[in-house]
C-alpha cells in the first residue's frame, strides 16, 4: 500500500512513519504538513490511503476528506479527540485511531485497508461518488463551498467560476476534470458552462436551435444546440 500521512505536527508524522515501518505490505509513506500539500501531492504520488488528522490549520481534516476526487484514496483518521467520530465515518473513514494508539491498534486499522483494497474494482471515473463539497483558496485562505450551494459553472481562463446564489467564487481547474467530479447532477449546456439540473425552471427557445435556461434564482445562461439534447435526457 501506499500511504500518505496528513498531520501538522512533525513529531506526530516522525512517529507514525516508525510505526509504518514495522508493517509488512507497506510500498511507500509520503508526509504532507497541511491539507492543501496533502491535496497537490494526489496525482504524483498516488496514495491508496490517508492517515489523516482532523485538527489542522486553516482546513480540517475532516473538510479535505469530503473534498477528495473520486474514485480517490481511502482514508483513516489520526486524531486525538475522539468528539468527531460520527462525522469522520460520515465522511466515509475507513477507521479512527485515536491517540496514542499502539502497534496492535495501527494494525487492525492497516488490515481494514488492505480488505478494502482487495475488495475494491478497478477504479472509473463513474465508479465513485461524487463530492460533496470544493476547497476554494481566497487571498491565501480557504473557503468550503457545498456543492448543493452551486446553481451553474462557468469557465474562466484556467478556473471555473462556481456560481451560487450568493456569489462566483474561482476555483483553479477545468470545466471537464470538475464535471467528472460532480457526478450527473450538473449537465454541460455550453462549451463554456454546465448547470445543475434541478436548477433549472425554464427553457426558452431561441434561433437555429439554441436556447436559454431561466434558473429559480433568476440566472440565465444559454444552452448551444449541441448540449440541447443531453439536457432533455437528463431533465
Amino acid at each position: 500500500m501506499r500511504l500518505l500521512i496528513v498531520d501538522d505536527e512533525r513529531p506526530a508524522r516522525e512517529r507514525l512513519r516508525r510505526m509504518l515501518a514495522l508493517e509488512a505490505g507497506v510500498e511507500a509513506v509520503a508526509e504532507a504538513a497541511d491539507g492543501h500539500a496533502a491535496l497537490a501531492m494526489l496525482p504524483g504520488f498516488r496514495p491508496d490511503a490517508l492517515l489523516l488528522d482532523i485538527q489542522m490549520p486553516e482546513l480540517f481534516g475532516i473538510d479535505l476528506a469530503a473534498s477528495l476526487p473520486q474514485p480517490g484514496p481511502l482514508v483513516v483518521f489520526v486524531t486525538a479527540y475522539d468528539d468527531y467520530a460520527l462525522r469522520a465515518f460520515d465522511a466515509n473513514a475507513i477507521d479512527y485511531l485515536l491517540k496514542p494508539f499502539d502497534q496492535e491498534r495501527l494494525h487492525r486499522a492497516l488490515d481494514r485497508l488492505r480488505q478494502r483494497c482487495a475488495s475494491a474494482a478497478p477504479s472509473s471515473p463513474a465508479s465513485g461518488l461524487p463530492v460533496r463539497q470544493l476547497l476554494v483558496t481566497e487571498r491565501g485562505a480557504t473557503r468550503v463551498v457545498r456543492v448543493a450551494d452551486i446553481e451553474w459553472l462557468e469557465t474562466a481562463d484556467n478556473y471555473v467560476a462556481l456560481h451560487t446564489r450568493q456569489d462566483a467564487p474561482l476555483l483553479r481547474h477545468t470545466l471537464a476534470g470538475l464535471l467528472a467530479q460532480l457526478g450527473p447532477e450538473f449537465v454541460r449546456c455550453h462549451r463554456r458552462a454546465a448547470v445543475r439540473v434541478t436548477a433549472i425552471e425554464r427553457i426558452l427557445p431561441l434561433d437555429k436551435g439554441d436556447c436559454e435556461l431561466v434558473l429559480r434564482s433568476g440566472a440565465r445562461l444559454p444552452c448551444s444546440r449541441q448540449y440541447r439534447g443531453n439536457l432533455r435526457l437528463a431533465l
